[in-house]
């Protein structure tokens, strides 16, 4: 009798549970019931079955049913909508009483399983009770339906979770994107083929537990991603055992400081690019209102500011020219600023405990200038969300750190216009760095730039990446222009930067060069700070992380030329200079042909900043191919891993950062 009694009681809390769930998703205008597979399946999307015996189904991967008879009883959380004296509402009952009595609800249900979720064919009843209960399991016995395959990104990410469910047995291990799984086993200390042992899968589905709570608080269940994918995210700053030595206070704080990054993963454009300085972007903007101008008073007067630096000026020319924009950027601000720089900062634990240091020095703002130093740059914003933290890097989806690199594809079609109009038979070499974010749309802008003046003009692309001396290579062949390395810093030109004539006697001659001007970069980005418009920044684009992808119009980037450059290619290219800085000449709007014959452009439409960032395919005039990671010279792989144009195909590395 006890157990009846208690078993209406249940009922009518699950009921009221399910008319508010009900009565919720009508008002969002959501489908209120559970899905119905035979409704959302037919066979043209199967790729076969597979019989996978009764197993533990995670409960709130329980989403539907497999035909839709009583589909109407249930709300879609599966909680009842019939009144209790209703037939289904005794058969609820007894299944509710039998459940707490001595022997439970042993019977598995049988249901199929697609995409991750199961759909309920025997014993949704069952499902309803248990589920009132907050079972975390329910053992079924499953069909597994595989989907045909395709290039839909919830096909391949369900194609990776089959490859990861044999080394796991877990569905609960299951992502949003192809490849996390692999980035999973790398953050656990795991080599990518490990098969999973009996503790490790206890283990795993602990901490998994414990965090999905934390994650619950923050009310972010709702979030289009599964509770691996954020816990991945949240691996990117802590590590797994961490997870034990928080208290549910202290984790849920943790989760906090990544949930910005959490919700990026559902974002479409996860990535805001920022190709324009504020001074470009209000020249024409009324002046603030007085709303505005009372938020102006309270923007700081003073900054604090750190440059970390992988290496020191004296050893790497990369740094020598961020060195210099400092140097510029302290004569410029003066008082404003006070700088402190941290030189030979080695990616990982000494990059997190000097960038540590620096914000207990007092840094508000930090500069770290080479990709590698991206991973601390993640874990030190997570942990000082008040300190405002920048990488020299280019499409990283973290919103805690701001990324920014420069458009230098506009100086390399300068200088491959410049290259068409010097070259004795159009044969022209190109010696690429790494096949990282922005390098193709470089090669692909200094090939239109060379066609613009010779429209015979073919392009020989070789990888510093790859073999020792390409320049050698190319000029052995009898190249007699070569694009090279770009002048690093304006104060550095050299023979051998930029694009060169080869010489009768073998030596090289510089006739111009792409080069940085990071010092203006560094001012309108502190300036920025001291406007405001750091802050509007970050209000217009919500979740999304910045990325500040600055060119010719900023100064940021510019071309030096050589003294020996004729005259009339010299006025040529400042006609171009100027068309690229006023926004009327864009080196990718014009026909275009890549190599595999496609037409990428018509000559009418623009490129947006992620297509040119993310081009992954080189124009037809171009001989040569993007190497692959095999192919790179040991020296070049950390950093294709970080920023290469096919970065998540690379299999991670356990000592690496999960990305």
């Amino acid at each position: 009798m006890g157990n009846r009694q208690e078993a209406i009681e249940q009922y009518n809390k699950s009921l009221k549970l399910g008319q508010k769930n009900y009565k919720e998703r009508v008002i969002r205008g959501q489908y209120p019931y559970p899905q119905v597979l035979d409704e959302i399946l037919d066979e043209t999307m199967v790729a076969g079955r597979v019989d996978m015996g009764i197993i533990e189904i995670p409960t709130e991967q329980i989403i539907g049913t497999k035909t839709a008879g009583r589909r109407s009883a249930f709300a879609s959380n599966f909680m009842p909508l019939l009144d209790v004296d209703s037939e289904f509402g005794y058969k609820w009952l007894d299944l509710c009483a039998a459940h707490l009595g001595d022997e439970g609800i042993r019977d598995p249900i049988r249901c199929y399983e697609y995409l991750g979720r199961f759909y309920v064919q025997e014993g949704n009843k069952r499902v309803s009770v248990l589920k009132s209960y907050g079972a975390p399991t329910i053992p079924g016995y499953v069909i597994r339906i595989i989907p045909s395959w395709s290039d839909d990104p919830t096909v391949r990410a369900y194609y990776d979770f089959m490859d990861s469910y044999r080394l796991t047995g877990l569905y609960r291990v299951c992502f949003s994107r192809s490849g996390s799984f692999a980035k999973l086993q790398a953050a656990l200390g795991f080599e990518a083929d490990h098969v999973w042992t009996e503790d490790e899968r206890q283990h795993f589905v602990a901490g998994l537990t414990y965090f999905r709570e934390a994650l619950r608080k923050q009310n972010a269940e709702d979030l289009p991603v599964t509770p691996a994918d954020a816990l991945l995210v949240w691996l990117r700053v802590y590590k797994f055992e961490q997870l034990w030595s928080f208290s549910a206070a202290e984790l849920a704080k943790s989760v906090a400081a990544v949930l910005k990054d959490i919700k990026l993963l559902s974002s479409a454009e996860p990535i805001s690019v920022s190709t324009e300085t504020e001074e470009e972007k209000t020249e024409d903007t009324p002046a603030p209102n007085i709303f505005g101008r009372l938020l102006q008073a309270v923007f700081p007067d003073h900054l604090n500011i750190a440059f970390i630096n992988e290496y020191s000026p004296e050893r790497s020319d990369w740094v020598r020219g961020h060195d210099l924009g400092r140097q510029h950027l302290e004569s410029v601000m003066g008082s404003k600023v006070s700088v402190r720089v941290y030189n030979d900062v080695h990616p990982g634990e000494a990059a997190e405990t000097v960038m540590k240091k620096a914000v207990e020095e007092g840094a508000q703002v930090i500069f770290a200038t080479t990709p590698p130093l991206i991973a601390a740059c993640r874990k030190l914003a997570a942990k000082h969300p008040g300190v405002r933290v920048l990488n020299c890097s280019a499409s990283m989806p973290y919103a805690g750190v701001r990324t920014y690199y420069s458009r230098i594809y506009e100086g390399k079609f300068l200088t491959g216009a410049i290259a068409g109009a010097m070259s004795r038979d159009g044969e022209i070499g190109y010696v690429a760095s790494n096949p990282i974010f922005g390098v193709p749309a470089s090669i692909n802008a200094f090939a239109l730039g060379a066609r613009l003046t010779n429209p015979r003009a073919r392009i020989r692309l070789r990888w510093s990446c790859v073999e020792e001396d390409a320049v050698g290579a190319l000029a052995a062949d009898g190249v007699d222009v070569i694009s090279n390395r770009d002048i690093p810093a304006p104060d550095r030109a050299k023979e051998s930067w930029g694009l060169c004539q080869v010489r009768p006697d073998g030596t090289l001659r510089s006739l111009a060069s792409p080069c940085w001007h990071w010092g203006n970069f560094y001012v309108k980005l502190v300036r920025s700070i001291f406007s405001g418009s750091w802050d509007g920044l970050s209000s217009r684009d919500g979740e999304q992380a910045v990325n500040y992808w600055w060119g010719m119009s900023s100064r940021t980037v510019d071309i030096w030329l050589g003294e020996e450059l004729p005259e009339g290619v010299a006025q040529l290219v400042q006609i171009l200079r100027r068309g690229i800085m006023d926004g009327s000449i864009d080196p990718f709007l014009r026909p275009i042909r890549s190599q595999d014959g496609q037409t990428r452009n018509d000559g009418s439409r623009w490129f947006s900043p992620a297509e040119i960032l993310h081009m992954d395919w080189l124009c037809d005039c171009v001989e040569g191919d993007i190497p692959s990671y095999d192919q790179l010279l040991p020296i070049a792989r950390s950093l294709v891993r970080l920023q290469g144009v096919y970065r998540d195909h690379i299999p991670p590395e356990k000592e690496g950062p999960v990305l």
